[in-house]
Parts: C-alpha cells; structure tokens; sequence
C-alpha cells in the first residue's frame, strides 16, 4: 500500500476556544436526540465521536451560552444533513435530495413551522433553529440567509445529480460551487447574530471584504478536503478537491494532495495580505470590521485545529501524517 505524506499546514493567527464548550456539546447532544436526528446507538456513538461542539467553539470563541447553543445546533444539523446528501444509497436520487430542499426552503421561506410528528427530524429541527433565528435577526439579514441556504441546497443536488450521472467534475466547476457545497457562507452570515457584528451593507459588499471571504470559505472547505479524501474515496464519491484534481490532471494521489496543499496555502497567503489592506473608515465600524475579521480567522484556524485534534471524524492516520 502507497504511504501518502499528509503536507504541513500553518497559519499566522491561533486557533482559540469558547471555554463554554462542553456545555454545548452536551446541549446538542439532548437537541439531536430530541429531534430523532440520530436514529440509532451507532449514529450516536458516531455523532459523540465527531465532537461538533469543538468546532463551532473555535469558530466563534466569545459567543455567549445561548448563541452558541444555537450555532452548534445549527452546524450539528449541517453535518447530518451532508451525510444524508453523501450517502450513496441517497445521493444517487436527485429527485428525493429536490423533494427535500424544497421542504426546508419552505420552512425558510415561509416561517412554516414544522414538528417531528408533520414534517420528520431534518425539517423539524430546522424549523425549530429559523425560529430562534428569526426571532434575533433583521429581515434583511433573514433574506441573506435564506439566499445563501438555497445556494448551498443547489450545490447538494449538483452533487447527487454529478453522482447520478457517473460525472466527475472540472477543476474550475468543482472550485466554483465548493463555496456552496461546503455552507460556510451561512456561517459567515450567522456572524451578525451570533458575534453581534452588524457591519453596513456597503461594507459587507466591499470587494476586498468578499475576497477575504472566499479565501475563507476556500481554506476551510480545501483543508476539509485534504482531511476527507480518503474517506471519500472510500465512498465512491469525487467530490472532493484532491480526487479532483488527481483525475483531471491524471496524476498520483500524492501529487494531488500536494497540489490541493499548494492551493489552499496561496488562499492563506490572499487573506493575510487582503487583512493588511482592510477599508477602515476611521469611526466605529473600524472596530466592528476587526471583530468580523477575527471571526473568520477563527473559523480557519478552528477548523483545522479541530479537523486535526478534536474529531474522530477523519481517523488518526490523518493526525500522524501531520504532526510527524
């Protein structure tokens, strides 16, 4: 068997923790449960293993109790829904995946308020997080939100139809809707309520602040890459930017991974220059544009300190590659 060397990853900001962690993790433990989201003792077992709290912890280290509730819910749900999306016997019916995003966007779209017992675990769940969102957001913040939930929607049935139709896809195209796929965007939308940052519109809009953001959702979703393509390899599924990468440029595996690495660390390098060049205004948002940027660090560095040392999600031969 060919040993692939996993390539050294560092950023230039640490990674910190909300030390209200293991009030989360036991939180969302009971609101899964409560919800039917993990169906079994081995779906539990598994969920306890993968230590989602840790996660949302690192990314949003000064949330206070109940928002954190609410954000690790939030992507406690994401992560059961992506297995849901991924899992062949499911992702192979784009039909079904339809069936279903369509319900959940009514229940964004509409404020429709579902239960276990009318509408199951997944829209259930979801209509009880919209509410406790709704109930702290603007309506325009609630539109974004919505809008980046659709995207994200849109990229799961791109999958499973790419699965359907036995279709690997292109570098450019894989890159293009990974920004969707991976649902980083509506965590970074969830910076408003969750961190209380409410930066202008105009300012959010800001060309250099989007980069910023694209290298963050690209960091985060290509790191996630690296850390997963042998369990989706495993799986049958391409999508995943290593294994795309290996099939487009017909190269070894390990090649690939070096390509991916070589990727994400020009990504790291874009948003440390872009940080250097931050449009400060010289008023309050200055402050509040600081505070949204330290977020996204978080994320980035959180996501791979947790990939790497808090979940049991990707196994150990991952972590020993990196830390020998």
């Amino acid at each position: 068997m060919t040993s692939i060397q996993f390539p050294r990853i560092r950023y230039p900001f640490p990674s910190r923790i909300n030390q209200r962690v293991q009030e989360a993790h036991l939180h969302v433990t009971d609101w899964v449960k409560s919800y039917g989201l993990l169906s079994t003792e081995k779906a539990l077992a598994r969920f306890g293993k993968a230590r989602f709290a840790w996660l949302v912890a690192r990314a949003y280290p000064e949330a206070t109790l109940e928002d954190l509730y609410l954000i690790t819910d939030f992507n406690a749900w994401l992560f059961i829904l992506d297995d849901h999306c991924d899992e062949a016997e499911v992702g192979k019916k784009s039909d079904y995946l339809r069936s279903v995003m369509a319900g959940l966007m009514d229940v964004l779209q509409n404020n429709k308020q579902v239960t276990l017992a009318t509408a199951g675990p997944i829209p259930a769940a979801l209509s009880n997080m919209w509410e406790r969102m709704r109930a702290i957001a603007t309506p325009a913040w609630r539109l974004r939100f919505i809008r980046s939930m659709e995207d994200y929607f849109s990229g799961c049935i791109w999958e499973a139809e790419n699965r359907e139709a036995g279709i690997v896809p292109g570098v450019d195209d894989y890159i293009r809707m990974r920004l969707f796929t991976g649902a980083v965007l509506p965590d970074v939308i969830l910076i408003d309520i969750i961190e209380k940052i409410y930066l202008p519109e105009s300012l959010l809009q800001h060309a250099l602040l989007q980069r910023m953001v694209l290298a963050a959702s690209n960091i985060i979703c290509w790191a996630n890459d690296m850390f997963s393509f042998g369990k989706e390899s495993k799986q049958g599924d391409v999508h995943n930017l290593v294994l795309v990468l290996q099939h487009a440029n017909q190269s070894t595996l390990q090649q690939a991974l070096d390509e991916a690495a070589r990727m994400h660390n020009e990504e790291v390098a874009i948003f440390a220059t872009l940080e250097k060049l931050l449009p400060f205004r010289g008023d309050e948002t200055d402050a509040e544009l600081l505070r949204y940027v330290s977020i996204l660090r978080a994320w980035i560095a959180g996501n791979f300190e947790w990939s790497l040392n808090d979940t049991g999600r990707y196994g150990a031969a991952i972590k020993k590659a990196v830390t020998a």
